[in-house]
């Protein structure tokens, strides 16, 4: 089952149990996927699909980081409720030691020696950890291994 169709299961059975939070969230997924979809004028594949549900959590975890420092508490839990809506199509989270041992195949595999060996060793990242890991925190991670 590919993760557009493991979506539109999940539509049906929040249709079914009548809940109208999970499904406005599954609604919403589903509606930028397919705008995607129309753009590119292709069906995308599970990891495109799982990189815009990766970009949605994100922005609801900048919405929520807005609406608290804007005295809003009341949105910033729905954008919490939707991230856990959302989060359940992510794959396993990487451990940090995962992580760490991910970033040192990638510098040997590349053979990153300093920083702007960066990209390569990114680059290299991003498919295996898409998903699973904050990227932000990996390019971190990276960037202190390059000495930048």
């Amino acid at each position: 089952m590919t993760l557009r169709e493991r979506i539109q299961e999940d539509m049906k059975s929040a249709m079914r149990a009548r809940e109208a939070e999970r499904l406005g969230t599954i609604r919403m997924l589903l509606a930028a996927i397919k705008q995607r979809e129309i753009d590119e004028r292709r069906e995308l594949d599970d990891a495109e699909a799982l990189r815009i549900v990766d970009k949605l959590i994100k922005q609801r975890k900048d919405s929520a980081s807005q609406f608290l420092a804007g005295g809003r508490p009341d949105l910033a839990e729905k954008e919490e409720s939707e991230i856990l809506f959302l989060a359940v199509y992510l794959p396993e989270a990487l451990s940090p030691g995962e992580i760490d041992g991910l970033i040192n195949e990638a510098m040997t595999a590349v053979a990153a020696s300093g920083p702007r060996d960066m990209g390569k060793v990114l680059t290299f990242l991003r498919p295996q950890m898409q998903g699973r890991a904050d990227m932000a925190v990996v390019a971190d991670k990276v960037k202190a291994r390059l000495g930048s």
